[in-house]
């Protein structure tokens, strides 16, 4: 598969504002998935008030069970004008608070404590606790892009069709106590047992409308590299398009293999039909259907309206290296 576009991407972080928390007033508000009373989430707040502190910063470290608990205290964050927000956990974490910071004045940090953290490894952070608190201490603040379906924010990227399903499948299977990769296996095959293909209708400006049927449609916030060793990973989140895949009708087999590329974030998929819009309706025969976005699932109204939001979230990144500008 050809990249979308031929442009080369914007140079990385050389227009960040370097100014580090540390010579911030206000509090660090920092919000860690996790269940108030389990041994693991007390022993990581503590680390992390240890971390915050040995760089001169008291963080009020936060406790969030849900995406539903991580907003509202975001919200709660924001209200306290504090100097920045963290969100520790995995994608879904740092999606919940970057759709309370979106358009605001407050930078978000990221501790990347989840499984895969894509995101985190497209900004170039630390992927170790330590060294990503420090970036957050004493990194810049650039601006960078997000996207948006029917008012909800992602990150990373939206798509429709068998993985949402598979998300929710894995989320039953490990509610019975299976690990989440085994899990997840268990859920694919369940859920190509019952696949079946969705009709829809893609309408973007400077495009004729395509109507087909397709297992998934995939929309990602900036355009992901198809090529090389970095695959499935984004050089630019400031490029202001929005980067849309639909898949063909396929067997079951390959079908399996596309959404295993869609979890790690590969696009090296040589038969997907590849667009760049700022925006795009998606409507389908279903009136409601579910919507990932950045593993989490949501059920929504057709038509789906996604739009680009360019430079809407400051982000803390790295002092030297990164992946977005300040626009």
């Amino acid at each position: 598969m050809s990249d979308a576009t031929g442009s080369p991407p914007k140079s990385a972080g050389t227009r960040g504002t370097a100014v580090g928390l540390t010579s911030q007033a206000g509090e660090v508000a920092c919000i860690l998935n996790g269940a108030a009373g389990s041994k693991r989430a007390i022993k990581t707040k503590d680390r992390l008030a240890e971390l915050f502190s040995g760089h001169g910063t008291k963080a009020r470290v936060l406790l969030g069970r849900n995406g539903r608990e991580i907003t509202a205290l975001a919200r709660r964050a924001v209200e306290d004008q504090c100097s920045a927000v963290v969100a520790a956990g995995g994608d879904g974490t740092v999606n919940a608070v970057a759709g309370v910071l979106a358009d605001t004045e407050i930078p978000m940090g990221v501790l990347p404590l989840g499984t895969l953290n894509h995101f985190a490894k497209d900004l170039k952070l630390p992927l170790e606790l330590d060294g990503a608190v420090a970036t957050i201490m004493t990194g810049r603040i650039a601006h960078i892009d997000v996207g948006e379906v029917n008012g909800h924010v992602f990150l990373n990227n939206s798509s429709i069709g068998i993985y949402p399903w598979i998300v929710r499948e894995r989320e039953t299977e490990q509610r019975k106590g299976y690990r989440k990769w085994v899990a997840f296996t268990r859920a694919s095959l369940s859920a190509l047992k019952r696949y079946s293909l969705l009709h829809v209708r893609l309408q973007l400006e400077g495009h004729d409308d395509v109507e087909a049927k397709t297992p998934f449609v995939f929309v990602g916030n900036n355009r992901y590299k198809s090529q090389g060793f970095d695959i499935g990973q984004r050089s630019a989140l400031n490029e202001g398009q929005l980067w849309i895949c639909r898949a063909p009708p396929t067997s079951r087999s390959r079908l399996l293999m596309l959404t295993i590329k869609q979890v790690f974030g590969s696009a090296h998929v040589p038969d997907l039909e590849i667009f760049e819009a700022r925006e795009i309706s998606v409507r389908t025969q279903a009136s409601r259907l579910a919507v990932a976005t950045d593993g989490e699932v949501i059920l929504l109204e057709s038509p789906l309206c996604y739009r680009i939001r360019p430079g809407a979230l400051r982000v803390i990144l790295p002092p030297e290296t990164g992946n977005a500008n300040r626009k």
